[in-house]
């Protein structure tokens, strides 16, 4: 029978990547229990090799010293290229196009700077209705910052439904309606609170068509769906690495550059002596000689011991593949959704689409009655998820450490204390 004890352990015991569990340190209780961590989309787990990359950073500094640049066991002077390549196979990049720096609301400004060049009849900008306050932040004082008033050269696509979801043909229908005027289309990829993911590919051919330049936001992508950058031919994009990337608290960001805008002589950049060429950046030239890579948009040197932890993470998703995990995340999603279908609907509503192509492992859940009160039941039971005012749980089961049995004791925790 699927709503029980031992399909969920059976489902756990067929895993092949079950495994990866035991690579990270879970959250316990005041009990000493393993807590059911379903949190993922808001600050992933450390990885127990996190901390023997930073002692060894640490380690090699107090050795070291400044010669730590070139003499440590990975050189500091290079040490962004270690995590090149597990961020590119999680962009969908080469690994030209990807640069680990700064935090991710640094980097859009940064990219803005490049990519959002107004005029007075194209100057728009396109953002979903919902998305991350932050980005409205930053879209909002970029279009003041050229002369713009906000509220005329923001388009915002509104929802259809109760449940805050765009359909992809609503994004389309904005982008043949106003396409002429929009300069930027900056989307999430996956909506920080509702969980839908949006058609990424399909919005970025007919943007491009238009003449838009596509931007896209991907704190609550990367690392939890598949991601094609490169050959959906998207200009840029930003995202963190403390959510499913497991990177730690404030770890550092990341950001994407497609390789046809590299070599660009013509393209506004604002400069740090960091995005030198590497073979010139030591030399302390007078001008600047830019790197023919997503270098160049670097301003400082790296942070070696928030990127040691992020290095640490980025290995494990390597060995795991993203293919693999998105394969068990679709699995374990579905059964999250299974189970609290059999909770009576005068409770809660999900507000996630049923559709698994349109969202990630997040499933948002409305409450009928509102009340903040639930996360204490929750958290006082060994459940970690997470709130957003004034009525949603959001609940993420992350392919990585969470297991089927997680997703069964949560939603029967869950219904004990609605039923309260």
């Amino acid at each position: 029978m699927k709503y029980s004890i031992e399909y969920a352990r059976q489902q756990d015991s067929d895993d092949r990547l079950a495994h990866f569990r035991a690579k990270f340190h879970l959250p316990r209780g005041s009990d000493g229990s393993e807590s059911i961590y379903l949190c993922g989309n808001s600050l992933g787990l450390q990885p127990k090799s996190a901390e023997s990359y930073v002692l060894q950073e640490i380690e090699d500094w107090k050795n070291l010293g400044v010669e730590g640049h070139m003499k440590a066991r990975r050189p500091w002077i290079q040490y962004h290229e270690y995590l090149n390549a597990g961020m590119a196979e999680i962009a969908g990049a080469l690994a030209p196009e990807i640069i680990v720096m700064n935090t991710l609301t640094v980097n859009l400004h940064l990219l803005m700077v490049s990519f959002y060049r107004p005029t007075s009849a194209r100057y728009k900008i396109l953002i979903e209705a919902n998305a991350f306050p932050s980005d409205r932040y930053a879209v909002r004082s970029q279009l003041r910052f050229h002369g713009f008033d906000p509220d005329e050269g923001l388009i915002e696509a509104g929802s259809e439904s109760a449940e805050q979801t765009i359909t992809t043909e609503k994004m389309l229908d904005l982008l043949r309606e106003h396409g002429d005027q929009i300069s930027l289309i900056l989307l999430g990829g996956v909506n920080y609170y509702n969980g839908q993911a949006f058609q990424l590919r399909e919005i970025c051919e007919l943007g491009r068509e238009k003449g838009c330049i596509i931007g896209y936001d991907l704190a609550h992508a990367a690392g939890n769906i598949p991601l094609h950058l490169h050959d959906w031919g998207v200009d840029f994009a930003v995202w963190c690495s403390y959510k499913y990337l497991n990177g730690g608290p404030g770890a550092p960001g990341a950001a994407f550059i497609h390789e046809r805008h590299l070599h660009r002589s013509d393209l506004q950049r604002f400069h740090g002596w960091w995005g030198n060429d590497i073979a010139v950046r030591f030399d302390m030239l007078d001008r600047m000689q830019p790197s023919k890579t997503a270098e160049a948009w670097q301003l400082s040197n790296p942070p070696i011991l928030s990127m040691a932890a992020l290095l640490a993470s980025l290995e494990i998703f390597q060995e795991a593949g993203i293919g693999n995990l998105r394969e068990k995340s679709v699995k374990l999603t579905a059964y999250l959704e299974f189970l609290l279908k059999q909770i009576s609907t005068d409770h809660f509503r999900i507000i996630t689409p049923e559709n698994s192509v349109e969202r990630g492992c997040q499933l948002s859940l409305r409450l009928a009655q509102p009340n903040s009160e639930i996360m204490g039941d929750l958290r006082d039971r060994g459940v970690v998820c997470d709130w957003r005012a004034p009525d949603v749980i959001r609940i993420a089961p992350v392919p990585l450490y969470n297991s089927f049995q997680d997703v069964y004791d949560f939603v029967d925790i869950l219904k004990d204390v609605l039923s309260e």
